[in-house]
């Protein structure tokens, strides 16, 4: 079963083309999404009342959506304000449902639960994407998975060093420290690897080539599955600005039971002028992610055939204690079908430096 009364990623903010529809299923549900006249976004059902067209075929008309089959014209609240048959008369049931949207981030949050609950205060914080001291880059990746699968291998990066051997995987991370910190339903997985070589990836951005340094991996989780990861390295025993670092943006947005839209994105710390750089972490991520963690994952979800983690009964390692509590709160919610509660400000709190390889990370990064 999936979250409702939830906000969810239904789109990056460059999606969204003027005069243009954009449709993506979410939680089992196809929506139309478009922008109006004075740029707000605005989604409803996909599926026309009358002969259950798809109006995401049809057109924008002003501020209203024209289904291409009989020219119905439903607006922003999914109501139908047009009907050029007969003398025009619109039937009662001539309307769709409409959700909540927010535009923040420079990404599309959708609420697909009761409309009274919608309170974007439950957003949480991903402001690196428009901030100036973060270039970013982003895409969307479409995987044969539920999304809980795949928040299992973002709470778990043990799995780096197996999985992305040759890119982003390291003999550190296997030792590293590991601590799982849970703040009301926000679950922190942080791990610390002090004095060891980079992934390979990470060596060759820095220009480093097999010196000694110190990498972290912290990562926050929000439910239903809003992840942000906070990931470098350094020159072992040297403050984490002498190295190289970024803000890894992990979003699953289930599309039904068995497939979810994967947003991500880098927003990085280094060479905030040079595009290349940008560019470099793309064929990264195409590599690690669409290369590597996608077949993995989907090869999980072939060999459960259908069947759940609890039906399966899976040996659980120390690693699983993070994605083991995200996988409770959001049993929680279902159960009690309430929303989660607001998130934790990243980018306002403390975050991560050292100041000699005994310390871990801590820095205060500025509200951007």
């Amino acid at each position: 079963m999936l979250l409702s009364n939830m906000w969810y990623v239904g789109a990056w903010s460059n999606e969204i083309k003027d005069q243009a529809l954009f449709e993506r299923t979410i939680a089992g549900v196809s929506l139309v999404m478009f922008r109006q006249k004075d740029n707000e976004i605005a989604v409803i059902n996909n599926m026309c009342p009358h002969r259950f067209a798809p109006l995401s075929m049809g057109k924008l008309v002003g501020d209203t959506v024209e289904c291409r089959y009989h020219g119905l014209r439903f607006d922003a609240s999914g109501q139908c304000v047009h009907n050029p048959h007969g003398q025009g008369n619109i039937p009662a049931k001539a309307c769709v449902d409409s959700y909540p949207a927010v535009e923040r981030h420079d990404m599309i949050w959708i609420w697909m639960g009761d409309p009274t609950l919608a309170d974007p205060d439950q957003i949480p914080d991903f402001s690196c994407h428009t901030s100036a001291q973060f270039p970013t880059v982003c895409g969307v990746i479409e995987m044969e998975a539920n999304y809980e699968l795949i928040t299992d291998n973002l709470m778990d990066l043990s799995h780096v060093e197996y999985v992305h051997e040759g890119i982003l995987g390291s003999d550190a991370i296997k030792c590293g420290e590991h601590e799982v910190i849970q703040s009301g339903t926000t679950v922190y997985s942080n791990r610390w690897c002090p004095d060891g070589l980079a992934p390979p990836a990470w060596d060759a951005m820095f220009g480093h080539y097999g010196k000694s340094v110190d990498h972290w991996l912290y990562i926050r989780w929000d439910a239903p599955a809003h992840m942000l990861l906070d990931v470098g390295i350094t020159p072992t025993g040297t403050p984490r600005n002498n190295g190289i670092w970024m803000y890894g943006t992990n979003i699953l947005t289930p599309k039904d039971d068995n497939s979810t839209h994967y947003f991500w994105a880098v927003s990085r710390s280094y060479r905030i002028d040079d595009p290349a750089a940008g560019a470099e972490w793309e064929g990264a991520i195409k590599a690690a992610f669409v290369g590597q963690d996608k077949p993995m994952i989907e090869g999980q979800a072939r060999m459960m055939n259908g069947r759940t983690v609890n039906e399966l009964e899976p040996v659980l390692l120390t690693t699983d204690s993070a994605s083991v509590r995200c996988r409770r709160i959001v049993t929680q919610l279902q159960e009690s079908s309430e929303a989660a509660k607001p998130a934790h400000n990243l980018l306002s709190t403390l975050l991560h430096e050292h100041d000699d390889k005994a310390e871990q990370m801590k820095k205060i990064v500025p509200v951007v």
